[in-house]
């Protein structure tokens, strides 16, 4: 077991929060497929990352820019989307204003997977059309943060994806992966665990002024 200290935490939706890995993965098998491309690129580094940021990586001979402009939005495939395990544990743990979600998909799908995993939409939601530059760049973690306004130093990062746990070191925060979509020896985190269910909040220090203090154990897999 490893305990960490942290005043917030912040979390990745897609392998973190809701198990929404196999549906991500058939949008891009989908999508890939109606343009005539063979879809490993994509599945190989659409995780962690924003569809302009995947699409650049996958296929630089295209427009990703008009490629994002033309996406037909999907609300879903008719099944609904489960919590990962341990999320909604978690969540209901946590302090009002002590946690957040910084995720690389649009706030229209943010918003529709987490009302359908039965998870709450927090305070703070930063998404893919808040920042300039995606994951692996820290920018939604930075942003998540000051919307706690909480130092990024005192921040912990949940994570499922290489890009994203690299999003966290760059923003200086401290990192626990999930193996949800990755094997752990993939994930350069502070530890690995299999969901959510391995993370456990222990002591919290209740002030009248400025941000909780926070220990998390986290049983590593």
């Amino acid at each position: 077991m490893k305990r960490f200290e942290c005043r917030a935490v912040l979390f990745d939706l897609d392998g973190v929060l809701v198990d929404s890995a196999s549906y991500i993965e058939e949008q891009w098998r989908r999508w890939a497929t109606a343009k005539g491309l063979a879809p490993e690129p994509f599945l190989r580094v659409c995780h962690g990352r924003r569809a302009l940021e995947t699409i650049r990586l996958a296929a630089p001979q295209l427009d990703a820019e008009a490629e994002i402009a033309a996406f037909v939005h999907d609300a879903g495939n008719g099944n609904a989307l489960k919590p990962v395990e341990g999320a909604s544990r978690l969540l209901q743990t946590l302090p009002v204003g002590s946690w957040a979600v910084a995720t690389s998909g649009t706030r229209t799908a943010a918003t529709e997977r987490l009302t359908d995993a039965g998870l709450p939409i927090p305070g703070v939601l930063v998404c893919a059309e808040d920042v300039v530059h995606g994951k692996p760049s820290p920018d939604v973690y930075l942003m998540a943060a000051a919307g706690l306004g909480i130092a990024p130093a005192d921040c912990l990062v949940v994570e499922d994806a290489p890009a994203g746990i690299q999003a966290a070191r760059s923003a200086g925060m401290g990192v626990v992966a999930l193996t949800t979509t990755h094997r752990p020896e993939d994930l350069a985190a502070d530890a690995c665990t299999s969901s959510l269910a391995g993370i456990h909040l222990g002591r919290i220090e209740r002030h009248a002024r400025g941000p909780h203090f926070l220990e998390l154990l986290v049983l590593e897999t």
